[in-house]
């Protein structure tokens, strides 16, 4: 239909992590390395997880669900320059649609055991695809302002883009 702007996903399971609050959170993967969590699939998506466990790592598509509103321009955890939302990953976007990189240690049935997760417990997963190196790694690209930026893996949300009370 021309004109319809509507897109629906389905929840399709549940993102489990020590993670209660946004604040002190790992603002990427790479900057928890070695913490554990889980994902649990609805059963009736448990057939979609055949074959996964062959794969190290894997994207997880989920809905910030606790982000309310969006900026177009937000100030984002590694600078404190105003930038483009969609030159950042800040959570409070017109689509707040996550993704974050995994390491996948275990499948079981419904469950997924994760490892470098940078998500709040609780969050509704939209999809699961697998990394794939030879498809999704392109080394020397550029990484725009963040270039040269230092102590990446090491960075931890803050109050910025949580809602004041």
């Amino acid at each position: 239909m021309t004109g319809d702007r509507e897109i629906r996903f389905v929840r399709i399971g549940t993102i489990h992590s020590p993670w209660k609050s946004g604040e002190g959170m790992p603002i990427q993967p790479c900057c928890a390395t070695g913490v554990r969590g889980s994902v649990t699939l609805f059963p009736e998506y448990e057939g979609g997880t055949k074959d996964l466990e062959g794969f190290s790592r894997i994207y997880l598509i989920y809905h910030f669900h606790r982000s309310t509103g969006y900026n177009l321009e937000v100030t984002p955890f590694l600078d404190t320059v105003t930038r483009g939302v969609f030159s950042t990953r800040a959570p409070r976007r017109p689509n707040p649609v996550g993704l974050s990189i995994v390491k996948l240690t275990g499948v079981h049935g419904c469950t997924l055991d994760i490892e470098d997760i940078d998500i709040i417990d609780g969050t509704p997963l939209i999809d699961i695809k697998p990394y794939i190196p030879e498809f999704d790694c392109y080394p020397g690209e550029s990484s725009g302002w963040l270039t040269n930026r230092k102590a990446i893996n090491e960075a931890r949300a803050d109050r910025r883009f949580i809602d004041k009370d």
